[in-house]
């Protein structure tokens, strides 16, 4: 049974794999490596297990799950066996690095430490492979007024709704682009919550690069959904399609949306706004751990390099599910389960031809899985204008209120990449650490020097990746090699001039 992980002191020093994540595709992993004999450690920030797309479904009442509807639902299985099977689950855990294990305390075994902060507490704990599963996030939509109070992501309402019942209780409007625009627009009107509108920017040009994967998806399972989906939204709700240009207008409070259609102007009086305008993989732990990545065009977005099973550039780190690249949640659990099923390949409790055979049932049901995804990016894709702000008074940097148009002006000095112009101007180094502004920052910097995102290339990463405190920092415990690196007394120790038990010369 599942042994909950309280404190980091109640943590093994080294486990065969730990996940880092528990959404769909971490779950799948843990649950299946498990089932090969591995010693499983499964991390992840939240309560309880599902991550964002099954937030609190194990204890959603008749009424959630009604209202989230079934896709939501599903979640209950998959987390009703994970808790059967024989693994360790740290809740509220922060994994804030994964790097190469240091020689001097290495066992030759694990090759690979993680950090976890867990009760106040941090540990490195030894680990011989690690799946990354940490899913994705909103996709940064600045324009005028989007950080004022009133104005939110949809996903965040989502999340309020999954974990704490709570929707909107004023005239709502949404706004953006992408399915889960509509999914949440659905899921508020059947929680009876006011919205007057869905104000839709997906380009209209967009069909032409959705039409020839049509068929495949009209033969897959997102077709009746997304219809179904439409078709609800569009008949309890003002849906107005074809917007080109947002603005969010208030005395200090967001009180209306002001848009563009064409050449017609409109003005939408609400009480909230909530934004959306696609998601991408939430990509900061698998580029600190040095992980390859690549800019994907169709996409608009980065996103790690990764084989059919998940493995990466990193050898014994494995990325799964929406960190790897969006593929929704069916596809993301076979995701999972291929990496797992991998890691028990490499610790050879599986022998290669069962490997093979289940490999490649998992492979035919992924392929099923995807089809129809092609269709969604190039249909949904975000216009250009929405992830790159032209007004330069426009916020990108919510943590340090760093404008488009100074990024603009650090651009034209001649900065040659985002880590450059990170050290000019603070973007990107706040609290989120890039997660809301390193796409426009990138696509910002890319269209200044006229080259693509993939060859401005995105922040440097490095741990940790989460804040971490001096107290939990001082705690860790740390061999000699690390003391000398931070006291710089390497000719000294060597000597054994350094006393590294406390700290002071002899």
């Amino acid at each position: 049974m599942i042994r909950n992980i309280q404190s980091a002191t109640d943590l093994a020093p080294a486990y065969d794999l730990v996940v880092v994540g528990a959404g769909p595709a971490g779950l799948s992993a843990a649950i299946e490596a498990s089932i090969h004999g591995l010693a499983v450690l499964l991390a992840d920030e939240n309560e309880s297990p599902g991550g964002q797309i099954y937030r609190s479904v194990e204890h959603a009442s008749v009424a959630d799950l009604a209202r989230m509807g079934p896709d939501y639902a599903a979640g209950r299985t998959l987390i009703e066996r994970f808790r059967q099977q024989n693994l360790s689950y740290a809740s509220r855990a922060t994994v804030w690095s994964v790097g190469a294990a240091d020689e001097e305390a290495s066992d030759g075994v694990h090759p690979l430490e993680v950090g976890i902060s867990l009760g106040g507490i941090a540990r490195p704990i030894a680990a011989h492979r690690v799946i990354i599963a940490t899913g994705a996030l909103e996709r940064p939509f600045p324009f005028p007024g989007w950080t004022m109070p009133g104005v939110m992501t949809a996903g965040a309402a989502q999340v309020l709704m999954k974990s704490s019942g709570l929707v909107p209780s004023g005239r709502t409007i949404l706004a953006g682009t992408g399915p889960l625009l509509y999914l949440v627009a659905s899921q508020l009107l059947r929680a009876g919550v006011s919205v007057v509108a869905v104000v839709d920017t997906t380009p209209v040009e967009n069909w032409r690069l959705a039409l020839p994967h049509m068929f495949a998806f009209a033969t897959s399972p997102y077709a009746v959904k997304g219809l179904k989906l439409l078709l609800d939204v569009r008949r309890r709700a003002h849906v107005i399609r074809g917007v080109t240009a947002i603005e969010a207008v208030g005395s200090g409070q967001f009180n209306a949306l002001k848009l563009r259609r064409g050449d017609k102007s409109l003005q939408i009086e609400g009480d909230l706004l909530l934004l959306h305008q696609g998601i991408a993989p939430n990509l900061n732990l698998a580029l600190a751990a040095g992980c390859d990545y690549g800019w994907d065009e169709h996409l608009a977005t980065f996103r790690p390099n990764v084989d059919l099973c998940g493995a990466s550039s990193v050898q014994s780190v494995s990325i799964a599910g929406d960190a790897a690249g969006i593929v929704g949640a069916v596809a993301a659990a076979l995701q999972g389960e291929l990496a797992g099923l991998s890691a028990a390949l490499n610790l050879n409790r599986i022998g290669q031809g069962c490997y093979q055979q289940r490999r490649n049932r998992l492979a035919r049901k992924l392929a099923r899985a995807l089809r129809g995804r092609t269709f969604i990016e190039r249909r949904f894709r975000p216009d250009k204008t929405f992830r790159v702000p032209e007004d330069g008074g426009t916020i990108v940097c919510r943590c340090e209120e760093i404008t488009a148009g100074k990024l603009r002006e650090v651009a034209a000095l001649g900065v040659p990449g985002p880590n450059q112009m990170k050290a000019f101007t603070r973007c990107g180094m706040g609290p989120c650490q890039g997660r809301l502004c390193g796409l426009t920052a990138v696509e910002l910097l890319a269209q200044c020097r006229g080259q693509s995102p993939g060859e401005a290339g995105y922040y440097r990463l490095r741990p940790p990746i989460k804040p971490v405190t001096l107290g939990e920092l001082a705690a860790l415990p740390h061999t000699e090699a690390a003391i000398v690196a931070v006291a710089g007394f390497a000719e000294r120790a060597k000597d054994g001039a350094l006393d590294i038990n406390h700290g002071s010369h002899q």
